[in-house]
């Protein structure tokens, strides 16, 4: 079930297209990364889904709803990349008049500190509070309400690899449990294994919308094959593959998708002049970079 559908959405700011027949949907518990560089278009995708502005053509559905609806708002949370809070509150106050704000019991929001990694900082006031610790407010207050769809711009601005690592496990919770959910990022290493589809956008346009295996198919980027040979044979492994040696003992090998297999054929035919092999597909990174300035689309 979609519980956000984006269908041929234009914008325009006077002569600036900011969109262009965008076309995407989410999933009931499906994780979406929305890639693109600055000006691409993601801040204003977003603030349509939100009901910030109005898109000029195009239907936008937010979990059945027009956007901005009272239905839509309901039952979408949103944390943006730079959240800001008063800092003369403490952060159970905070949480405790955002659950107001949403008619939802204050006495939930030690549960919700909690959850985030900041029930020891509860009773510490905001402005005590790290760039990471607001995040984690930010976090909390979008957790209210089990929200059916999750918006989210670049959330783990400012946390440490721990606060990284338990937020996407927050994440894959959430989605586990239906709920929606589209992650706006530039950390592409961290989204290439925490998502289940990305979509890309250049000047406007969305030139790619696929899960990453989908997405590697369709650039047909080279694959590295890297080879540990055993000391006294990296050259004749080298010359046997036609590969390059590196560091006394690696090989690499380039090859392309279709040929993967044979020359994994061609590798396994070495016996014991070969200790190790890793195959290293095409980052997100490289994908991302086709894409953008060009590549197959979607």
């Amino acid at each position: 079930m979609s519980l956000l559908t984006l269908s041929q959405v234009t914008k325009r700011y006077d002569a600036t297209v900011a969109l262009s027949d965008v076309s995407l949907n989410v999933t009931e518990g499906e994780r979406v990364a929305l890639l693109g560089h600055n000006g691409a278009g993601k801040s204003t995708l977003i603030k349509i889904v939100l009901g910030l502005v109005a898109h000029d053509s195009g239907d936008v559905s937010v979990v059945h709803a027009p956007p901005g609806s009272l239905a839509a708002r309901e039952a979408t949370s949103y944390l943006p990349e730079n959240v800001a809070f008063h800092p003369s509150l403490t952060g159970l106050e905070q949480i405790r008049y955002y659950l107001r704000l949403r008619k939802q019991n204050p006495s939930g929001a030690n549960a919700l500190l909690e959850r985030v990694g900041l029930q020891d900082a509860a009773t510490r006031r905001i402005g005590t509070y790290s760039k990471g610790m607001r995040q984690r407010v930010g976090l909390a207050q979008a957790l209210i309400g089990h929200p059916q769809l999750m918006v989210l711009d670049e959330p783990t601005s400012g946390l440490d690899p721990v606060s990284r690592r338990e937020f996407y496990a927050i994440l894959d919770e959430l989605a586990g449990r239906g709920t929606a959910v589209l992650l706006s990022s530039h950390a592409l290493t961290e989204v290439e294994a925490r998502t289940d589809r990305i979509a890309i956008l250049s000047r406007g346009e969305l030139v790619a919308n696929d899960t990453l295996a989908g997405l590697r198919r369709r650039a047909a980027l080279p694959i590295q094959l890297q080879i540990a040979a055993r000391p006294d044979t990296a050259d004749k492994v080298a010359h046997r593959l036609s590969g390059r040696r590196l560091n006394g003992t690696r090989v690499d090998v380039t090859c392309q998708h279709a040929d993967k297999l044979e020359r994994l054929s061609e590798i396994a035919q070495l016996g014991d002049l070969i200790d190790d092999l890793e195959i290293v597909p095409p980052s997100l990174e490289d994908l991302y970079a086709h894409f953008s300035r060009g590549g197959a689309s979607p």
